[in-house]
């Protein structure tokens, strides 16, 4: 293994399949996106649009959504499916909340979402900085909601609870994909202490009475099962989650892990109809789905197309 998310070279592999016409991506650019850009720039904010590569940046972007990546862009994790390079990551920036805060005015939102990369060396994992990013947001813009996609804290139960008493209206920590492609993957996590989150976010979300909605979210492509994903469906729900995103995993480079299949869209029709029918209350299921693509509908119920 080599710095960054790199995956060793895979020589004679079989050429990845062709990428189907439904997974282009949507044209970036106008007024607004640039604007959105520019903000971005000038408050030196990261986003998980740009880091990752998402392929709904553009439409992201020019609707005025962004989600903000804090604690830097290098990710002490290698997982080999991921654009963000692992390697040595610097201090904390303490006036970063309060930029996020700060942008989340600047660009009108109602609805906020804040990830961050993996940060093993701080003794909280960084939960306190989620925390003051949550308070910031809030204190400048009153009404807006929040959605946390949170690292797994390496199972530490208190650094959770620090981010779950800053009461996000979502709590999302990505299960990612099946349990049996974890050490290819996500070299470093482990599926069940990722369950063991979601349960705790879920216990603490009904013990408070809070109304916190409990999130995961997978991708499709890497080489699993029709029945892995079906089952681990059934895992989510069992452990409290109520909403998970199921998309593509498209492949960030050739030295990343490869692209095992592109999934028909009727495939992912069917994965929402199991989920949904499990009992889970929301399953944004799709090619292009990423795990903060209409985030604010799945919190609040509401059509996303209203």
């Amino acid at each position: 293994m080599k710095d960054g998310n790199l995956i060793p070279d895979l020589g004679r592999a079989a050429p990845p399949p062709r990428k189907p016409d439904w997974l282009r991506m949507k044209r970036q650019g106008g007024p607004v996106y640039n604007e959105v850009k520019s903000l971005l720039r000038q408050a030196s904010l990261n986003t998980v649009c740009e880091s990752a590569n998402c392929p709904n940046r553009g439409e992201c972007f020019a609707s005025r959504t962004a989600t903000f990546l804090l604690m830097g862009d290098v990710c002490t994790r290698h997982c080999t499916f991921c654009n963000i390079p692992g390697g040595k990551v610097g201090p904390l920036d303490p006036d970063e909340p309060r930029r996020v805060g700060e942008t989340v005015r600047h660009l009108g939102l109602k609805f906020a979402v804040v990830t961050s990369v993996n940060r093993d060396d701080l003794p909280d994992g960084g939960a306190g900085h989620f925390a003051r990013t949550i308070a910031e947001i809030r204190t400048q813009n009153p009404g807006c909601g929040v959605e946390v996609l949170i690292p797994d804290f390496l199972g530490d139960e208190p650094s959770l609870r620090i981010v779950l008493e800053a009461a996000p209206e979502v709590l999302n920590h990505n299960l990612e994909t099946v349990p049996r492609l974890y050490p290819a993957l996500r070299t470093r996590a482990d599926y069940r202490r990722s369950l063991e989150l979601l349960q705790r976010s879920r216990l603490w979300a009904d013990e408070h009475r809070s109304g916190m909605k409990i999130k995961t979210g997978i991708m499709l492509g890497v080489g699993e099962t029709h029945e892995e994903v079906v089952s681990l469906l059934g895992d989510a729900r069992d452990h409290g989650a109520q909403i998970v995103t199921i998309g593509q995993y498209l492949q960030p480079s050739h030295r990343h892990h490869p692209v095992r299949r592109y999934v028909e869209p009727a495939e992912f029709a069917e994965l929402a109809e199991i989920g949904r029918g499990l009992g889970l209350e929301w399953v944004e299921s799709g090619p292009m789905v990423r795990s903060s693509y209409h985030a604010r509908e799945q919190s609040e119920g509401l059509d996303p197309s209203s």
